[in-house]
């Protein structure tokens, strides 16, 4: 079909909360959270700030949806792995998503008893009852789980962030290594002994060996 100019006529996909959650993960992972209004996300969307207001009531509703989409994408448990397996995977599949989509992390740090964050908190939970956790140290142990989680998560994400963009990782690594390497040796000695170590640690596997230590430390308990 043609419009009075002769132009064909687009046909745009209907605005739905869908539509305007995706284009505000979109939006976030390019600009970050400052840069998420309902202008930017209208002009996104070829549509008006109003019309998105019937869908999201506002910018923390919209966050949130945002956050909740994106958490929903880590894979669901696996029903043949055991429980430290369980956890070893959610914790990968966190710390992969806010690796992804730094803002990630802070939302979640942010609505700490919001449904993102209630969803992540359930399935350590339920891994950590399946661990056989006497009842009175289940809440900390889950706990203990998810602040490392999105510490860790969170910080490398940060890291990623502040490099400059042109900077490879390893000449990063092997900057920072060669600085602690400088430190003095009696107020840093600790800093300075595993200065080689930063150079060659992979950040996921050193994210996982923590996982490890701790649910280590919970079983270890029994």
């Amino acid at each position: 079909m043609a419009t009075r100019t002769g132009r064909p006529e687009r046909r745009q996909e209907p605005l739905s909360r869908e539509r305007i959650v995706g284009a505000a993960v979109e939006l976030l992972d390019a600009v970050g959270e400052g840069g998420l209004t309902f202008r930017a996300l209208a002009e996104r969307l070829a549509t008006g700030p109003g019309a998105i207001y019937w869908h999201v009531a506002g910018k923390t509703e919209l966050l949130g949806a945002a956050t909740d989409a994106v958490v929903a994408t880590i894979a669901d448990d696996d029903t043949d792995a055991t429980p430290q397996e369980a956890i070893r995977a959610l914790a990968l599949g966190v710390f992969d998503a806010i690796d992804a989509h730094p803002w990630v992390g802070t939302q979640l740090a942010r609505a700490s008893w919001q449904t993102p964050m209630l969803r992540v908190f359930e399935r350590i939970g339920r891994q950590i009852q399946a661990l056989r956790v006497p009842e009175t140290a289940q809440f900390t142990s889950a706990s203990t789980v998810m602040n490392y989680i999105l510490g860790v998560a969170g910080q490398n994400a940060d890291n990623t962030r502040a490099a400059q963009p042109d900077t490879d990782r390893t000449e990063f690594l092997d900057a920072v290594a060669a600085t602690w390497a400088e430190l003095d040796a009696d107020d840093y000695a600790f800093t300075r002994n595993v200065a080689d170590q930063l150079r060659s640690h992979d950040d996921r596997e050193e994210f996982l060996a923590g996982i490890d230590l701790i649910l280590a430390g919970i079983t270890g308990r029994q």
